[in-house]
């Protein structure tokens, strides 16, 4: 073990206060207690962590006798979470653990007091860093300064007993590469890609929730290209690996395949929300089905309905929620429409920027333009008409509903609903300026309805 002075100070913020706090009652009673993990990794790159796991040597039960405050959630892998003037913070016990017969986790866990075995069980050695809030310093048993200072990640150990104990780890060991910008231990990369299929073992929420963490983390593109590179994306996103190699006409799309464009979405992404990424992840997942070929160019007709089909199966197998995949879904299947946004009547774009999703969708269409041609001129168009109908008064409610249309004698069914359509697409255009008109408007409509 070699140990360093930290160089600095903790942030003087509440989270660091409650866990000083905390450790010095773990301290005080006896035991030894650190800070580890990625709190101390994020210290020592000069970045304020969000939250600071503890690491002791006081066994579970001694942990809730110390702190009026504690709740149990982590038991049986000997953690528990305590509050210190409200703040939350994990405190787990020195563990090892033995046994991963389902590759997901251990099947047996042994308490200990030496924080040597706790540390060369977690995963990478950036990860595997304490620090000792008493005496300001950091301990490194596995390697992690260096590797910190050189930017290099990989295993605390054989990469493929740490990758075959967790699967997940494989998904990590790629977001902390896309996330800091380390380079991945050859090693490592061999082992992920010798364990990739067994991610299908894995529950699909997991999964998911390592994918969202890269798409919104500073590389995104650099995640998913490395984890096309490792034979991952085939396992836990084949409908996006198989966007690898289809080309496309190269008038429209001069930076390469469905693959290399979709990258480049996530590249000239800023506003990284969930809907937005997933939105620009899956945007053309329905071009392999959808691709024919005419005269030796490739025509994709009908992708965007296609894709959001396919999204949708893609977000119902990764338990998305389902405002999540409604956003997408919408998304995906309109994201061809602004195409033709300066031949739309007044009312229809108008309904468009009505719409709840259509922050995303814009968003979208800005991200695929730039990714292609470059062309941003419908985009521009249509924050000039977003400005125009921020103007405008708020939107009145239609001037007709179905009572008016059952007074004359339409029955409900699907010319019920176009009626209605029409009536309003007509007030919004300004054709009809007042309910009076609109009534005039409706009889003669239903007139020329019943007579045809």
């Amino acid at each position: 073990m070699k140990i360093f002075s930290f160089p600095g100070q903790l942030p003087r913020t509440p989270l660091f206060a409650a866990a000083e706090k905390a450790a010095a009652v773990l301290r005080n009673a006896g035991h030894k207690a650190y800070f580890v993990g990625g709190s101390v990794r994020d210290l020592l790159l000069g970045r304020t962590p969000d939250d600071v796991d503890i690491t002791t040597s006081a066994r579970p039960e001694v942990i809730q006798s110390l702190f009026e405050r504690s709740v149990p959630i982590g038991a049986a892998f000997g953690i528990i979470t305590v509050v210190v003037d409200d703040v939350p913070l994990e405190v787990a016990t020195f563990r090892a653990e033995r046994g991963y017969s389902d590759g997901r986790r251990p099947d047996h866990v042994v308490y200990t007091d030496d924080e040597v075995l706790d540390v060369t069980r977690r995963d990478f050695t950036v990860n595997g860093l304490l620090y000792d809030p008493a005496a300001n310093t950091v301990l490194d048993c596995v390697g992690g300064l260096d590797d910190l200072r050189s930017g290099v990640l990989r295993t605390i150990g054989d990469p493929v007993v740490r990758f075959g104990e967790d699967y997940l780890r494989i998904l990590r060991f790629v977001r902390f590469a896309a996330r800091f910008g380390f380079e991945p231990d050859p090693a490592a990369c061999s082992a992920a890609s010798r364990f990739a299929d067994k991610l299908s073992l894995i529950a699909e929420e997991r999964i998911r929730d390592e994918l969202e963490k890269i798409l919104l983390g500073p590389d995104p593109a650099g995640g998913f290209e490395m984890l096309a590179k490792l034979g991952i994306l085939k396992t836990v996103l084949p409908e996006v690996d198989a966007l690898r190699g289809v080309e496309q006409p190269k008038q429209f799309h001069p930076e390469g395949d469905v693959f290399v464009h979709t990258m480049l979405l996530l590249r000239h992404a800023a506003w990284k929300t969930p809907r937005v990424m997933w939105s620009a992840l899956l945007h053309d997942v329905g071009k392999p089905a959808s691709k024919t070929v005419k005269d030796g160019v490739p025509h994709f007709y009908g992708h965007e309905a296609v894709g959001a089909e396919i999204a949708r199966d893609v977000l119902a197998r990764l338990r998305s929620s389902s405002a999540l995949a409604d956003s997408v879904v919408s998304a995906v299947r309109n994201h061809m429409r602004f195409a033709s946004v300066h031949l739309m009547k007044r009312a229809k774009w108008m309904r468009i920027i009505a719409d709840a999703n259509f922050p995303v969708e814009l968003e979208l269409h800005r991200l695929d333009c730039m990714s292609c041609h470059g062309i941003l001129d419908n985009y521009v168009l249509m924050l000039d008409r977003l400005r125009e109908y921020s103007l405008l008064p708020s939107p009145a409610k239609p001037f007709l509903t179905g009572h008016d249309l059952i007074r004359l004698g339409v029955k409900p069914g699907p010319e019920f609903g176009r009626i209605l359509r029409e009536a309003e697409d007509l007030r919004l255009e300004g054709e009809l300026a007042s309910r009076k008109k609109a009534l005039v408007w409706l009889q003669a409509r239903v007139g020329h309805m019943n007579q045809s």
